[in-house]
């Protein structure tokens, strides 16, 4: 089997920062939105404003912990933090909040919108919102199937899920 581990050392900081940049962008947005809303108390719907916040919660869930996985990666390589195990719990439980909440939020706003013909207050920063989202889900998504190669390898190799990544 190939070493995978200079891949691996080159793609972690470029995927978490990936994922921290567009959930940054996201967590901005969104909180955008939940702050104008909550000023004029317009919020479109009730699923929307509940959807919303949610999307909030996830961004900011995803820039921290994005973050702390950079660090953990250069400053505690071999701890558990930094392992297999821990990748795959974090990378399975933000991939479901991130499907949830960008799936739900797309309901929200009916499957999408058309911001010319329609009458939704902040139209397209909802949009965007919703685009974020799901570029979001889609790169946890690619991160959580690599996750889980990498983990199916180190298993047939007899190593153990909490041991080093790379």
């Amino acid at each position: 089997m190939a070493d995978t581990s200079i891949h691996i050392r080159r793609g972690h900081p470029i995927f978490f920062g990936l994922l921290l940049f567009f959930a940054l962008i996201e967590g901005c947005i969104t909180a955008w939105l939940v702050s104008r809303y909550n000023d004029h108390d317009t919020y479109p719907s009730n699923s929307i404003r509940d959807r919303l916040k949610f999307l909030v919660f996830v961004s900011w869930w995803t820039v921290f912990f994005s973050a702390a996985y950079i660090a953990a990666f250069y400053a505690a390589f071999l701890s558990f933090v930094a392992s297999i195990a821990s990748h795959l719990a974090w990378l399975a439980l933000t991939w479901i909040f991130w499907l949830s909440s960008t799936a739900a939020f797309t309901a929200a706003l009916g499957g999408g919108q058309r911001c010319g013909s329609s009458s939704l207050t902040y139209c397209s920063q909802n949009v965007a919102a919703e685009a974020f989202g799901w570029i979001e889900t889609i790169l946890i998504s690619v991160g959580f199937g690599a996750i889980l190669f990498i983990g199916i390898g180190a298993i047939r190799r007899g190593d153990r899920l909490s041991g080093e990544l790379a």
